[in-house]
Order: C-alpha cells, then sequence, then structure tokens
C-alpha cells in the first residue's frame, strides 16, 4: 500500500471532423529522478499505460526543459538529487507559472520535517518509493480528470 507525504494531465476526447473520429490526445509525463534504475522503471511503467514519458537526472534538467518550451500533464519528481534537488525544481517551476500536476516521491519516509518542506515547495501530493502500477493508475486517472 502507497503511502502519501502530504496532503493533497489527457484531454477529455475531442471531436474531429463532427464526431466521426473521436481521438483522446495521450498523457505526457516528466520522470525526475536521479536513480538509473528508479528512472527507468518509472518511465517504463508509464510508457506501458500508453503515456508519452520523458525521464531526466535532476531538477534543474527538468527545470530547463520547461524554459525551452516543454510542456508535461504531470511532473514525478524526486526529492533529493544533485544539481537541483526537488523542492528547489519544483518552487522554480511553480514559480514560472507551471500548472501541471507534481507529484512528490521520496524514499525518506523516517524524516517529517524534510517530507513537510518538499510538500510545502509546491506539490500537489507526495508518495513514498516505489510507486506501483496502480498508484500510477491513479495518478493518471486525477490528471484525466483534471484536464
Amino acid at each position: 500500500m502507497e503511502q502519501g507525504c502530504g496532503s493533497s494531465s489527457s484531454k477529455s476526447p475531442e471531436k474531429i471532423d463532427e464526431g466521426k473520429v473521436n481521438m483522446e490526445r495521450k498523457i505526457s509525463a516528466l520522470v525526475v529522478e536521479d536513480d538509473n534504475l528508479t528512472r527507468l522503471m518509472h518511465r517504463l511503467f508509464l510508457e506501458r499505460l500508453n503515456v508519452e514519458a520523458t525521464a531526466v537526472a535532476n531538477g534543474k534538467a527538468a527545470v530547463d526543459l520547461y524554459h525551452a518550451g516543454s510542456y508535461f500533464d504531470v511532473i514525478f519528481m524526486d526529492n533529493k538529487m544533485p544539481i537541483m534537488d526537488g523542492a528547489q525544481a519544483t518552487k522554480e517551476l511553480r514559480a514560472m507559472g507551471v500548472k501541471s500536476m507534481i507529484v512528490g516521491v521520496t524514499s525518506h519516509s523516517d524524516d517529517v520535517s524534510e517530507r513537510n518542506k518538499f510538500m510545502a515547495s509546491g506539490l500537489d501530493q507526495c508518495f513514498l518509493k516505489p510507486l506501483t502500477r496502480g498508484l500510477f493508475e491513479a495518478i493518471l486517472q486525477q490528471v484525466k480528470k483534471d484536464n
């Protein structure tokens, strides 16, 4: 069972050619994770759920993608990373006006003050590693609902 560490995007089908063809845009996700294996696992989970997934190794790379004009419906943000950690990256993304759902991911279950600081940076949700397929599915359903 997943544990939250704090409180608590595809568009609905679009009509094309007077409703003859309904197309649902794929959800786009960004995985921000410094651990190679976890980054790969999260990206593969998302791709198997028909999500367009991009993965980067630190918060600065995530911020740089947005500066370059990228957009993602949901961001899975690790907390502890080199160069720029998850809290710093989340604060910067929110300051840039990013409205995407940002889901914090942490392995530090025993440090309540650290989890609170991470949530306060602008996360929508926060969960302990490892994320499961069921949790990914629940988050993606929320993203679809919100968009």
